[in-house]
């Protein structure tokens, strides 16, 4: 459904990586930052991303949110922005996804996540690549216990050969979605998504299905962005994502999720 100009949305969820900020130089431009702060102060902002609880924390902060919800680990974690504490939490058994997984992405890095504390890896993650920090262990201990979120890193490897690795494949007791930029594969309990996620909290919030929007850029934004009553695609995004949206803005080099907002939110 297109936007009409008398309509506006009381609820914007927002994906970070790709949207928010740039994943080139890790950095939220002065207009994106602005934007979000002029909807803010309109509507309900919900940040929903792939990231961390620990990942997701400043990039709350340098957007200047200090209150409401937000999203993190696909939606596995909702933390209170408030407090900056995690207010639910989804999990799973990681021993037989990793198994799968360890089958059919040979050589590939594993994190399970620790919620708010870092994350246990089979080997350290290239810096950077991880929010918090790393505590290498061995699988045994890395799949004792149910985690809300496995990142498995195929090192070496393009995200088209995750792909052509795990096309039709299924894991137990969970999903997940393959990164456009590196070759991530992001696991999280069955039924978690950004978009279920969001409709639980639309649900909570009192807000009506018709009056939400979404922007995002990944493989893991395409139900949300469906979900949506106006969903938008950044410029970058691959074409399953454009095609998932009901427009498509410019890249995130282009600053193009202030265009995205401003036809709702304008200046002045």
């Amino acid at each position: 459904m297109t936007a009409t100009s008398s309509w506006k949305p009381r609820l914007v969820a927002l994906d970070v990586d790709g949207t928010v900020l740039d994943p080139d130089t890790q950095t939220i431009s002065a207009p994106v930052r602005a934007a979000v702060s002029r909807v803010a102060a309109q509507a309900q902002v919900v940040i929903a991303t792939g990231r961390s609880m620990l990942g997701a924390l400043p990039v709350l902060d340098e957007l200047g949110m200090d209150s409401g919800e937000a999203l993190c680990s696909n939606g596995a974690v909702r933390v209170d922005v408030a407090t900056g504490e995690a207010v639910s939490v989804e999990t799973f058994d990681p021993q037989p996804v990793h198994e799968r997984l360890n089958l059919l992405l040979p050589g590939a890095l594993f994190a399970a996540e620790q919620l708010g504390k870092g994350s246990l890896v089979t080997e350290p993650f290239p810096a950077g690549e991880l929010h918090g920090p790393q505590w290498p262990s061995g699988v045994p201990e890395l799949v004792a216990k149910p985690v809300p979120r496995l990142i498995a890193n195929w090192a070496g490897h393009s995200p088209a050969e995750v792909w052509g690795k795990l096309e039709g494949v299924e894991l137990p007791g969970c999903i997940y979605t393959i990164d456009h930029y590196e070759p991530w594969v992001t696991v999280v309990p069955d039924g978690v998504t950004k978009a279920a996620s969001l409709e639980k909290l639309r649900v909570e919030l009192g807000v009506a299905s018709e009056d939400t929007l979404a922007v995002g850029d990944g493989d893991n934004d395409i139900q949300m962005l469906s979900w949506a009553r106006h969903g938008v695609a950044m410029g970058q995004a691959p074409a399953t994502v454009r095609l998932s949206a009901d427009e498509v803005t410019g890249a995130v080099a282009e600053d193009g999720l202030v265009g995205a907002l401003e036809r709702w939110f304008p200046l002045g």
